[in-house]
């Protein structure tokens, strides 16, 4: 029997395509087989696939897997419309963009599909944006494509931070704020231009594609990779500051400074960062 498992985060209707090319089938055979009344049209990632409880009790039989272990692997398998439903239904449901799940590593994919295909679309998380195993990433919703970060070795010791950053109770909104903060640095082209253009220009060497996608230019396609590892250093220095320090904001900015390598910050009133630090300390 082929072993077609789940990524952490996978779109029900990716997941189910996998199964479907495992068992050389198309994905309403496979859905139909599985005794799943099927309604509309679709495909990954452009849509996903909802099925109601019934269903999703059928979908963990047809796969072997105990339904509590796929929802936890499926995030969308348990959010339905259809909860009250007493039939066994799947609908599909097009996705906005800013909703659309992002290409999976493909060889963790290929791994995890019994060697039947490399494509699988994942939801986008901060805490995923890089699979530093295989050196691969998948940025932004626009690339159909997933990135090789090989060049750029600090962002596989970037992800392994940003791991144990996750143990921290105030994880989540640091990350939000440091995000945000490196972002409008980003964009406005502060403090670490030198080494964001760099950084973007050795994964343009390595992903020509990057600049053929048409769409968006690869400076922005690629914006949350090339930022990441000041990002996730910076979410990590916010997540231990503690709320009144006997520190003033000019000191704090040059603990800060030094962390991230930089000689200094710019004193600049407006910039974001020490808006925050004047905003939420004190």
């Amino acid at each position: 029997m082929l072993r077609v498992r789940p990524l952490r985060g996978e779109a029900t209707a990716s997941y189910t395509q996998r199964l479907a090319d495992a068992y050389w089938l198309t994905l309403p055979q496979l859905i139909d087989g599985a005794g799943i009344a099927l309604h509309g049209h679709g495909a990954p990632p452009a849509a996903e696939l909802h099925l109601s409880r019934n269903a999703a009790q059928h979908f963990a039989v047809l796969t072997s897997t105990p339904l509590p272990h796929l929802t936890r692997a499926l995030p969308c398998l348990a959010a339905n419309d259809d909860a009250h439903a007493t039939g066994a239904a799947a609908r599909w449901k097009r996705l906005e963009s800013a909703q659309q799940p992002v290409r999976a590593c493909t060889l963790c994919t290929r791994h995890r599909s019994d060697g039947a295909t490399d494509t699988a679309w994942v939801q986008a998380a901060p805490q995923r944006l890089v699979c530093p195993r295989h050196q691969q990433a998948a940025p932004d919703r626009r690339l159909t494509s997933t990135v090789h970060t090989q060049g750029v070795p600090e962002l596989a010791a970037a992800h392994h931070s940003h791991q144990r950053l996750l143990q921290h109770p105030r994880a989540d909104t640091a990350w939000t704020a440091a995000h945000a903060i490196t972002t409008r640095w980003y964009d406005h082209q502060q403090h670490i231009t030198h080494r964001w253009h760099t950084r973007l220009t050795r994964l343009c060497a390595t992903n020509p594609h990057l600049t053929t996608t048409g769409n968006a230019s690869p400076a922005l396609l690629t914006r949350d990779l090339v930022t990441y590892p000041e990002t996730v250093a910076l979410a990590r220095i916010l997540a231990t500051l503690p709320n009144r320090p006997h520190r003033t904001t000019d000191d704090a900015l040059s603990v800060i400074a030094h962390r991230l390598g930089l000689s200094r910050l710019a004193s600049n009133a407006n910039d974001p960062l020490r808006v925050f630090l004047t905003h939420t300390r004190h």
